[in-house]
């Protein structure tokens, strides 16, 4: 089966340009960004071509919609490169989860708390679980303890996201860092 890329075409179909715009009227801004006033569709794209350029709807819901007088494919090429600017910045949010048993040593619980700080100084959330088995089960006081004292213990740098929340034979918490 064969495959084309036809991505190339759906970005130059983004925005209405030129004979594409199906209104009667529209409100027109000039290449310096000065506004022309509202004008028959026609007579804004003569305008357009008359520049050697192109008449783009900026603002379709508008009433009436805005058409701006520019070069087409640079006004694509520069809307897309705001949007992955925008994209860069924004913050990607991950969910680490560290488990434990009811019955841990105090050592190896203190290298999951330096690792949840860790986690938690990176930017990520944490569901941190304790996990009952068999017997354990009967113990539960146990697991709200370790998780009760966790949630002090990263008071400073995180905030607890809702509840104790127990699911079968688990416990856990959420930690979200403080901005």
């Amino acid at each position: 089966m064969a495959r084309f890329d036809n991505r190339r075409e759906h970005k130059k179909d983004l925005y209405r340009r030129n004979h594409n715009i199906r209104v009667p009227e529209v409100r027109v801004i000039d290449t310096d960004g000065t506004m022309l006033g509202v004008m028959p569709v026609m007579q804004a794209v003569n305008l357009a071509k008359e520049r050697e350029l192109d008449l783009v709807e900026i603002s379709p819901n508008a009433n009436p919609p805005v058409c701006k007088i520019l070069d087409y494919n640079k006004y694509v090429y520069e809307q897309g490169k705001k949007a992955s600017e925008a994209k860069k910045k924004q913050a990607k949010v991950t969910l680490k989860e560290l488990r434990i048993k009811s019955h841990i040593a105090e050592h190896d619980l203190e290298v999951r708390m330096r690792q949840i700080e860790e986690f938690l100084r990176k930017k990520n959330q944490v569901r941190f679980v304790v996990v009952f088995h068999g017997r354990e089960n009967q113990h539960k006081d146990i697991g709200i303890d370790i998780l009760n004292n966790t949630a002090k213990r990263m008071a400073e740098i995180a905030t607890v996201d809702g509840n104790m929340q127990s699911m079968g034979n688990r416990m856990f918490i959420t930690l979200i860092p403080k901005p």
